[in-house]
């Protein structure tokens, strides 16, 4: 899917998104689709304003409300991971944040479906993608772990926050052939790539990480 260009100056401009693809290169991204959609979304837009110097650094930063948003590596080995071999098709993303992995998302997703449980921040996501003009990003205020059964099955399904086990609504809305991936654990988590096939889930436990806990409820 193609968006609308957002030019930035100095450390927003282009160039400083193509040194963040390349160091994203450097740490072992190798899908090609993945680093373009890293480097046609203007990550500046989605931080608050003091940080838009900081905007290409690879760190998590502060969106407010206790959340961050993710580092760009990874927000891409994520997606990369989820699209190796496949394409991501419908996909269901579970902690919106300020819109930013929803808006790479759409780059390679047929649909992306952003759910956001903290109403001011999604909010603030719509403003943020609103500049992008993306026709195939719908931002819905949801538990996302209750998931969204009114669109399902997913073909992906990305989970932006840490849960202590997996979800049984987003089993039961991963459509057959699909891949969930989600930050699993509480005190130490790792990636956990789950795939429905016609025999059940298979799952897969990935590198360490760090995120936020995932939160039920909305507000």
């Amino acid at each position: 899917m193609k968006s609308s260009t957002v030019h930035g100056a100095g450390l927003t401009s282009q160039r400083t998104r193509a040194h963040m693809v390349e160091r994203l290169r450097e740490q072992g991204i190798r899908d090609e689709r993945v680093l373009a959609a890293m480097a046609a979304v203007p990550r500046h837009l989605f931080v608050e304003e003091a940080f838009a110097s900081r905007a290409y650094e690879d760190t998590a930063l502060p969106l407010g409300f206790s959340q961050t948003i993710s580092q760009p590596y990874v927000v891409a080995r994520m997606i990369e991971l989820l699209h190796f071999g496949r394409e991501l098709g419908k996909t269901l993303e579970i902690g919106a944040g300020g819109g930013y992995q929803a808006a790479v998302l759409s780059r390679l997703a047929v649909e992306v479906y952003a759910l956001e449980r903290i109403g001011a921040l999604l909010d603030r996501a719509r403003a943020n993608l609103r500049q992008l003009r993306l026709p195939n990003v719908r931002l819905k205020h949801a538990d996302g772990s209750q998931g969204l059964p009114e669109a399902a099955p997913f073909d992906t399904i990305i989970v932006a926050a840490a849960a202590g086990q997996v979800p049984q609504a987003l089993l039961t809305q991963l459509a057959y052939g699909g891949r969930l991936l989600l930050p699993l654990g509480t005190r130490e988590q790792s990636l956990c790539m789950i795939e429905r096939g016609a025999r059940g889930y298979v799952e897969s436990r990935l590198e360490m990480v760090r995120f936020v806990p995932l939160v039920t409820g909305t507000e």
